[in-house]
């Protein structure tokens, strides 16, 4: 049983609820463009964060990329901006690709969900839930060769573990048939700068890999 599969049993298992796919969602049978799937999105109603986003965060980036960023939901300024990861712990994160060598204009960025949780809360599992197909979809069409997993959201929504990140950083895990590699949320070394060490060997990992 892959890592989503294991996810979707947890969340029925725990919280009562499970996927049904409807006549509206994501028909996975066809091949789509991200362009195509960003309208899909646009037109989301799937749970109540639609009534209170200003605008979706899909995600951006190389669509031939070959590491994918999952982070875990977008905060006031992505959800202001449409753009993932430009506030505090972007620009954190943007410090970090610099030091490295890495550049945004070579990766995909996105997050478990696409619009922002009011007051920047933690995503629900329901909320993670419907909005998973559209992740899942972006890393059907993207095809990366690794997925940095930014976070616990991330991190368990693509692997299946529940463990704590804490206990999955420095693993290298798999999501279907993709490299998946947990690792810090730039969030966190905001409140803890000692772990900024690590976050940047995760990534380091994740480049020679590539």
């Amino acid at each position: 049983m892959n890592g989503v599969k294991v996810y979707l049993q947890f969340l029925k298992d725990t919280v009562g609820i499970e996927y049904m796919k409807g006549t509206g969602d994501i028909d996975n049978e066809e091949k789509e463009s991200l362009q195509e799937l960003r309208k899909e999105v646009e037109r989301c109603k799937r749970c109540p964060l639609f009534r209170t986003r200003t605008h979706i965060v899909f995600g951006e980036g190389n669509e031939d990329a070959e590491i994918m960023f999952v982070g875990e939901a977008p905060g006031r300024e992505e959800d202001l901006s449409g753009k993932p990861f430009i506030g505090r712990a972007g620009k954190l994160m943007d410090g970090i690709f610099e030091k490295i060598g890495l550049r945004r204009k070579d990766i995909y960025i996105a997050n478990c969900i696409k619009c922002r949780p009011p007051e920047n809360r933690n995503p629900k599992p329901e909320e993670l839930l419907m909005c998973l197909p559209y992740l899942e979809k972006q890393v059907e069409i993207i095809k990366p060769k690794i997925i940095i997993c930014l976070g616990k959201f991330a991190a368990q929504q693509l692997t299946g573990s529940a463990l704590p990140i804490s206990v999955l950083r420095g693993r290298t895990m798999k999501y279907r048939e993709v490299t998946a590699i947990p690792t810090f949320h730039p969030a966190y070394l905001l409140r803890n700068p000692h772990a900024a060490d690590s976050f940047k060997e995760d990534l380091i990992k994740a480049m020679k890999m590539v």
